[in-house]
C-alpha cells in the first residue's frame, strides 16, 4: 500500500522545522508521515537527514530520505539503532538546516548554469560541496573564467526565485521548457512544477521539484571549478562555492 506524504517543502523551502504524524513504518523500519519538510532524494538533489523529536524530548535521528512507490510517498529512514515511533504519533521534524541551505544554494546555481550554458543536459548532481551539470555542447569556446563570470553577474543581480504550476497540456505545448535531454518530467499528474528566475520567467523556469533560495544572491560566492570533456560533444561542468581560484 502506496502512502500520500505532504510535501511542504515544495511550498516552502525555508521551512526548517515542521509537525507530523506517524501513518506507517515499513518492512525496513522507514517512517511515513502525513506531511514532511524533509525533501526526498530526487531530481540530482539528496535526500535531507535531521532528527525527529518526540513528546518526552528523545530524539530520531534520520539518516536519509528517499521517496516510496510514487513520488507523493516520502521514507524517512532511521540510522541504525533509533527508536520506533507509533503509528498516530505526532512528531516534530527538523532538519539538518546548514546542509539544506548549502544544497538550495548549489541547485539554484546548477539553474544558473543551464540559462549560461543554453544546451541539453545529459546529467547533473547536486551536493554540499559541488554540483555537475554535463551538456550537449559543441561550442569549445565556453572557459571556466568566462561561465563563472556571467554566473557571478546572474547571482549579484538578485533576480527572485519563485515556483508556479502548470498542467501537463501546458508543458506539451511548451517543449523548450525542458531541458533534460534523457530525462522528462512525470506527467499524467495534472500538475507540473516549474521553478521561475526572474520576474515572470524572465531569466529561466524549467520543470523542477528541488529546493532554491529566494533570490539568486543567496547563491554567494560560486565558480566553475572544471570542465571535462565527457564525449565528442559532452563537457561536465563542476559548480563549486567561493571564488575562482587563480592560476
Amino acid at each position: 500500500m502506496a502512502y500520500e506524504t505532504k510535501a511542504l517543502f515544495r511550498d516552502d523551502a525555508y521551512l526548517a522545522t515542521a509537525e507530523g504524524v506517524v501513518l506507517a513504518i515499513n518492512e525496513h523500519g522507514g517512517i511515513v508521515l502525513d506531511a514532511t519538510n524533509f525533501y526526498a532524494t530526487s531530481g540530482g538533489q539528496p535526500g535531507d537527514i535531521g532528527y525527529f523529536e518526540r513528546s518526552d524530548g528523545s530524539r530520531i535521528e534520520i539518516a536519509a530520505t528517499v521517496t516510496g512507490e510514487t513520488k507523493n510517498e516520502i521514507i524517512h529512514i532511521p540510522a541504525e539503532g533509533q527508536a520506533v515511533p507509533e503509528i498516530g504519533e505526532k512528531l516534530t521534524l527538523h532538519v539538518d538546516w546548514p546542509r539544506r541551505f548549502r544544497l538550495m544554494r548549489m541547485h539554484t546555481a546548477c539553474h544558473l548554469l543551464s540559462v549560461v550554458c543554453p544546451f541539453p543536459i545529459t546529467g547533473a548532481a547536486v551536493g554540499e560541496e559541488e554540483s555537475r551539470i554535463d551538456f550537449d555542447l559543441p561550442d569549445p569556446s565556453y572557459t571556466r573564467e568566462n561561465v563563472t563570470e556571467r554566473l557571478m553577474e546572474m547571482v549579484r543581480a538578485n533576480a527572485p526565485v519563485s515556483t508556479r504550476w502548470i498542467t501537463d497540456e501546458e508543458l506539451s505545448a511548451n517543449p523548450g521548457l525542458i531541458k533534460s535531454k534523457n530525462v522528462r518530467p512525470p506527467i499524467g499528474n495534472g500538475q507540473i512544477r516549474l521553478v521561475v528566475i526572474g520576474e515572470d520567467g524572465t531569466i529561466d523556469s524549467q520543470p523542477c521539484g528541488g529546493t532554491h533560495v529566494a533570490g539568486t544572491q543567496e547563491v554567494g560566492e560560486i565558480h566553475i571549478g572544471k570542465i571535462e570533456k565527457k564525449g565528442k560533444e559532452n563537457r561536465r561542468f563542476r559548480i563549486r562555492f567561493g571564488s575562482l581560484p587563480l592560476v
